[in-house]
């Protein structure tokens, strides 16, 4: 019997609209927060770089919606709205506040570890939504039907909308110049290796038998090429 729980979600399908709607509004508050916060009336020691954490979140937000209304078709509980909301804002301003300087006092000059940080989060988000995209106009042909997705950027990782947003975790966490931002993108990137996958690979082997084993076998779990 296929389950329809893992993971921590419920994988039944389910549009959710209300819920869905409720999540997008909520990370929306959260978003026009960070720019209030970052582009407003307050006067922060390093206001360039509040600006750039802010349209992250911004970034983060749209690509939200997007996953909401367009590629998932499971059910959302209130309760995962909830939680995942205030994790979202818990990183999305603290990290505002990490890079702002408000907890060290001082700005932090422009380095060239900011490029790093910015690439990774443009090249992560696309890695996330952009492989999502691909298995999502795939499976509007009917003939892929109780098939696994093995294409497009899956080719390279079983798991590669996963590595993206680790890639744009660790790339904001970067663009906070501060080590206190560093627990999010470890704890993100622990959470899909030692829970999320785990329960998943569990859930597409129950559910595409030989097809999804023969595809494990020879793609990488998670980092393309390494694991």
């Amino acid at each position: 019997m296929a389950m329809s729980n893992s993971g921590g979600v419920n994988r039944e399908h389910d549009r959710s609209q209300s819920s869905k709607l409720t999540f997008a509004i909520l990370h929306g508050a959260i978003a026009a927060l960070c720019i209030w916060l970052a582009f407003g009336t307050l006067d922060w020691p390093d206001q360039p770089r509040a600006g750039i954490l802010a349209l992250c979140a911004v970034l983060y937000w749209l690509r939200h919606l997007v996953t909401l209304f367009v590629l998932m078709q499971r059910r959302v509980a209130l309760s995962e709205v909830l939680g995942l909301t205030a994790f979202m804002a818990l990183f999305e301003v603290g990290f505002l506040l990490l890079g702002s300087g408000e907890v060290s006092g001082t700005p932090t000059p422009p380095r060239l570890l900011d490029w790093l940080g910015c690439g990774l989060v443009l090249f992560g988000s696309t890695l996330n939504t952009g492989s999502e995209l691909q298995r999502w106009m795939w499976k509007m042909n009917p003939s892929a039907n109780g098939r696994c997705y093995t294409e497009g950027l899956f080719t390279y990782s079983m798991h590669i909308n996963y590595f993206g947003d680790t890639l744009l975790f660790t790339g904001w966490a970067i663009l906070t110049a501060s080590v206190f931002a560093w627990p999010i993108p470890i704890f993100v990137t622990a959470s899909f290796i030692f829970f999320h996958i785990p329960a998943l690979d569990a859930y597409l082997a129950d559910r595409y038998g030989a097809d999804f084993e023969d595809y494990k076998a020879r793609t990488a779990r998670f980092v393309p090429f390494i694991y």
